[in-house]
């Protein structure tokens, strides 16, 4: 047996049946840090031990990396790479673009990946073949649009205080740019561009769980993203998504300056 997307829809299943009772059902909210807020919740930890669960009992010998239970295994082959709720203040706050995310990455390469928001109905997964969606309403395959450059991009982020210093700079010469710019959507915005309702997300110091289960569905979607020199955005940092690459390279050359 290999890991395919019927497995991944497994996966999502389990995670959602963790999740999606106790969303806007005043759920308690632990905080991982002393010196600030980093909230964790009852639905994140359920959730992953959830995905753990499946995956240990189908493919034993796989690694894991999640955000709630640490790693293990990473030195092999297959490594899951799992954020059980990405979004959580948006989760904690009762807005629904958080989502689960689940990737697979063989030998350091992502070849799977899943966003599952079960409180709209809508999931997107990809195998490197193509990206799939189903929602409300419809299903079937899904592509990044084309886009001229930055004067006619959409532009997502999840909020401009993720910048400091020349980071901040480097984003705000992005933003001052584009023909329209929003925040607030975590996860939710790569989706966007992924299926064509967006063109540029630009995120930093990210963690690999936070972009691990995207790259797939981006890439075989027709997007790009990378890091912020280009380079490849396994292992997390500055991102950048784009649906097209004149909007990428548009974007790169501004944030790698």
């Amino acid at each position: 047996m290999q890991p395919d997307l019927d497995f991944m829809h497994v996966l999502a299943d389990a995670a959602a049946a963790e999740t999606l009772p106790r969303f806007r059902n005043g759920t308690a909210v632990a905080n991982k840090l002393e010196g600030g807020f980093d909230p964790v919740t009852e639905a994140d930890q359920a959730a992953e031990a959830a995905i753990r669960q499946h995956i240990k009992a189908h493919f034993p010998d796989h690694g894991i990396m999640g955000e709630e239970y640490g790693s293990e295994g990473l030195e092999r082959e297959y490594v899951w790479v799992i954020d059980p709720i990405d979004g959580t203040r948006a989760f904690i706050s009762g807005l629904p673009v958080w989502g689960t995310l689940i990737g697979l990455y063989r030998d350091g390469r992502a070849c799977l990946g899943l966003m599952d928001q079960p409180f709209t109905g809508e999931r997107y997964v990809a195998d490197g073949e193509g990206s799939h969606y189903r929602g409300p309403g419809r299903q079937g395959r899904i592509r990044a649009r084309t886009c001229a450059g930055l004067a006619d991009a959409t532009l997502f982020t999840t909020s401009p205080h993720l910048f400091s210093g020349e980071r901040e700079k480097a984003y705000r010469s992005v933003e001052e740019k584009v023909n329209l710019f929003r925040y607030g959507c975590d996860c939710y915005a790569y989706a966007l561009v992924a299926s064509g309702h967006a063109d540029l997300v630009i995120e930093s110091d990210l963690k690999s769980y936070d972009i691990g289960g995207l790259i797939t569905v981006l890439e075989s979607a027709g997007a790009i993203v990378t890091d912020w020199r280009g380079g490849r955005p396994e292992q997390g940092g500055d991102i950048l998504a784009a649906g097209s690459s004149a909007v990428h390279e548009e974007a790169l050359a501004l944030l790698g300056a």
